[in-house]
């Protein structure tokens, strides 16, 4: 016997560095990182990735925008921790491969031919019967069969003591274990292809390069070299904006806190981008027709662009990613919204801005967006179900939109092109921002009042709250405009309130006038924002409902209501007759007296929420459309192919085909000859007993078989 002795140090490092490799290599520890890898894409496809710093603290909130950045949870593909784990699961996959090919390989080449007899008996397939035959014509006939049948055959002469005896071992269904080394291949390529077209690149250029994220703004030509990457940066995915009948050859690359530039090594010219739509407004087709210029040679290429159809040049995929307005140009009508403004006109092209001044306010007028199609469901029921009431409860409404027929019948859609639109941002001189979004043509909401759609909000992620004058018989604004400025005209409320008592006081009794004339001035004044009611000064018909509330006993509160707004509605009928004669203006057609005036009282008992001085509506625009490509250099995209075609190759390998392994031993008896059959699978179906079945009776005959 022979010993072999180690040095102390071996002793201590041995263990540890196992230990380490059974770690690596171990399938728990791979199904962790994948377990962590799932957990992270999920929430890098919940949470959208390389959004500005502002959008997530105006979403979440301060705490978790800061939360997120220091995970980066907003940047979960790119994270070193992300990089890291996906390195140490390529290191463990490719460990465990290593580890266990070479034991498949051999397996692969093993027959497994010195089995013994009677450890065939103990396998749960087993046969055995009587042959006609000598053992050795017995094991070449049984073995021709089998090799017949897809099966590979060895055969082994053994010396017994009845004779010699023959030992047939079969095997099939190898690919299995070779599905087992494709499968896991493929995760390490895939990984591998992951990392090369992921931002592993550009973070090691911003490690070892010299590069950094820019974070300012100005123009693209301005941004120092420092951030910009080469053209023969070996891995990028980015974004190119181009305008029609304009180029770029410079990508933006989108980082958590700035942007890198990547070069290309040609321009991009956009001559027309081509965009159609479903009846529902979404986008139905949108494409490009470019031209590529190479920088190096001056050589040019015609392309065009679609959705799922990209071009390809010098190694670069160019995508059609989404469309942008490419600098449209608007002129707009300032409308005022107050006595303090007044009407002019201001042009200005999408993405740009212009100084204003209301007095000794500074404000700056920012053109964020013009849509040229607004498709609107305006049927009668699109707003049902908003209501704020709790107890709103239809069981009847709730189980039809959820049973019956796929197409709800009784669920209507009246789908609308509503017209053009622009939105705006007026900045302050504190530089704080209000969004607006105008509709340039009245849009009629149902009731048959065209009325035109004026909406605000605070901050991006709110939706639009709309105020919503009516349009007078022209198709104007100017109407509504009028009539609030009459209400806030001292002298004209004095006029209208003393027509209308002249008008509604039955002529014999003259005494009710002054009575009449003083509710009226009371209503008008209420309505107007001239009185306190509870302590302070509210208008509209708010007004109304507290002055109510505060002064006349609840039982008396609805037929006092209903008095009030009848006295409202008539003494701003004169109110508008009145301004209209002021103006030079032909009275209001009889059948729209009644709708104009009704949406007027809504729309001034809100106008006071309006918080701008003025609106801003569309009177004009010329579109220009822009492309929005994605750029790409993805080395990395074949490996990832390849690594799907192993992991199908190996996933089918493993679920649906079985590897088996067949032994038929064959000992001298008399003339003839005594066999013993086994089979073996890697999994026990139902399949493998009828293949037993089959092989048994194929091979052997009608056998005795065990009743297991």
């Amino acid at each position: 016997m022979t010993s072999v002795t180690s040095s102390p140090s071996e002793d201590r490092a041995s263990p540890r560095g196992q230990a380490v490799l059974e770690l690596l290599s171990s399938m728990r520890f791979a199904i962790s990182l994948l377990t962590i890898i799932c957990i992270a894409s999920v929430i890098g496809t919940v949470l959208k990735q390389n959004e500005p710093a502002t959008n997530y603290v105006n979403q979440f909130g301060p705490f978790w925008a800061e939360l997120f950045a220091t995970l980066k949870l907003n940047s979960v593909y790119s994270a070193w921790w992300f990089l890291l784990i996906l390195a140490f699961l390529v290191l463990s996959t490719s460990l465990c491969i290593a580890r266990n090919t070479p034991k498949i390989l051999v397996d692969l080449k093993n027959y497994k031919e010195n089995v013994r007899e009677q450890s065939l008996k103990a396998f749960h397939h087993k046969a055995e019967n009587e042959l006609n035959e000598t053992p050795e014509a017995a094991a070449k006939r049984l073995g021709d069969l089998l090799a017949t049948g897809g099966w590979k055959v060895k055969l082994q002469s053994r010396e017994t003591p009845q004779g010699t005896g023959w030992m047939l071992a079969a095997k099939a269904g190898a690919a299995n274990k070779i599905g087992y080394i494709a499968a896991h291949s493929a995760i390490v390529l895939i990984c591998i292809g992951g990392l090369l077209d992921g931002d592993l690149m550009v973070r090691a250029q911003m490690w070892f390069g010299d590069k950094a994220v820019y974070s300012g703004g100005g123009l693209i030509a301005d941004v120092p070299a420092q951030h910009r990457l080469s053209e023969r940066n070996p891995a990028f995915r980015g974004n190119l904006m181009v305008a029609e009948d304009t180029a770029s050859s410079t990508a933006i690359l989108s980082q958590s806190n700035g942007i890198l530039l990547q070069e290309l090594p040609f321009t991009i010219e956009l001559k027309k981008f081509i965009v159609e739509y479903y009846s529902t407004g979404m986008p139905k087709l949108f494409a490009s027709d470019i031209v590529i210029h190479d920088k190096a040679t001056g050589d040019k290429q015609t392309a065009r662009v679609e959705v799922n159809h990209p071009a390809h040049y010098k190694g670069i995929e160019i995508y059609q990613s989404s469309f942008d307005d490419g600098g449209s140009s608007v002129k707009l009508q300032a409308v005022p919204m107050s006595n303090a403004s007044r009407a002019f006109e201001v042009e200005g092209t999408i993405g740009g801005s212009t100084e204003l001044s209301n007095g000794a306010e500074k404000m700056r007028l920012e053109f964020t967006g013009l849509r040229v199609i607004n498709v609107e469901n305006m049927s009668a029921n699109a707003a049902e179900g908003t209501g704020v009431d709790v107890r709103k409860v239809d069981l009847r409404s709730a189980i039809d939109q959820r049973l019956g027929a796929g197409h709800k019948t009784t669920e209507t859609k009246e789908l609308r092109n509503v017209g053009p639109s622009v939105s705006y941002k007026l900045r302050d001189a504190a530089g704080q921002a209000r969004e607006y979004n105008n509709y340039m043509l009245p849009v009629d909401t149902g009731d048959g009042v065209p009325v035109f759609l004026l909406g605000m909000r605070e901050n991006p992620s709110d939706p639009y709250r709309y105020l919503r004058p009516p349009a007078d018989e022209n198709g104007q604004l100017e109407g509504f405009v009028r009539l609030r400025a009459a209400l806030a005209d001292p002298a004209l409320r004095s006029q209208a309130v003393q027509r209308y008592a002249r008008k509604a006081v039955d002529p014999q009794r003259p005494e009710l006038t002054d009575q009449l004339a003083g509710s009226a001035a009371r209503a008008l004044g209420l309505f107007a924002g001239l009185e306190e009611v509870k302590g302070q000064k509210v208008s509209g018909l708010q007004a109304l409902a507290d002055f109510l509330e505060a002064q006349v006993p609840e039982a008396e509160r609805p037929r006092a209501g209903e008095m009030f707004v009848r006295i409202l509605n008539g003494t701003l009928f004169e109110l508008d007759a009145l301004a209209r004669e002021k103006a030079s203006a032909k009275p209001m057609p009889a059948d729209k007296v009644q709708g104009f005036m009704s949406q007027a009282v809504l729309a001034l008992s809100d106008a006071p929420f309006y918080p701008a001085p003025m609106t801003f509506m569309l009177t004009d625009f010329k579109q220009v459309q822009a492309s929005v490509f994605q750029v790409a250099r993805a080395p990395g995209k074949n490996v990832v192919y390849l690594g799907c075609l192993f992991l199908i190759l190996g996933i089918f390998a493993m679920l649906y085909v079985r590897e088996r392994r067949l032994w038929v031993w064959l000992s001298p008896k008399g003339e003839g000859s005594q066999a013993t059959m086994a089979l073996s699978s890697n999994r026990k179906t139902m399949d493998i007993d009828r293949e037993f079945d089959q092989l048994s009776a194929r091979l052997l005959g009608r056998l005795e078989k065990n009743p297991s």
